[in-house]
């Protein structure tokens, strides 16, 4: 699920990291990923984050790179958030899930981003191109209502 409202949720952490679109890029991005997940202290998300960053990287490289034009991943967090984003060069060519039979090689990705996020969804990048993100809830809000009144189960 989306923030609705970013100003009432100001960020912890956040990283940014520009990557070429070569596959090697794919590995980086999946370990960085973890390795900082895991530093903000959502050790029990950090592999989960970090097949969902592999697999945006990996759709951004298949489906969205242009020679010379760089990915960019972007990491952050709030006190209810956690999310990911791959932005590329290509804001026509749109993320799409698609029915994957037995014997498809590929076509499973945003079936693993669904199932492992909370969501998911694309967005126009800021100049060119577009951003596709997956988001994670890093708490509950308990039945009073209070905010300050988080836990994870």
């Amino acid at each position: 699920m989306p923030r609705t409202n970013p100003a009432s949720d100001p960020l912890r952490h956040e990283d940014q990291l520009d990557y070429t679109p070569v596959p090697r890029s794919v590995a980086l991005a999946r370990h960085r990923t973890a390795r900082l997940v895991t530093d903000w202290g959502h050790t029990h998300l950090a592999g989960d984050v970090a097949l969902v960053a592999s697999e945006l990287m990996t759709n951004a490289l298949l489906h969205g790179s242009l020679r010379d034009r760089l990915i960019r991943l972007r990491i952050t967090t709030t006190a209810t958030t956690l999310r990911v984003e791959v932005s590329d060069p290509r804001g026509e060519r749109l993320p799409c899930p698609r029915d994957a039979t037995g014997e498809d090689q590929f076509g499973r990705g945003l079936l693993l981003v669904g199932a492992l996020a909370d969501g998911w969804g694309v967005a126009p990048r800021v100049g060119v191109g577009k951003t596709v993100w997956a988001e994670w809830g890093l708490g509950l809000t308990l039945c009073t209502g209070d905010p300050l009144a988080r836990t994870r189960v």
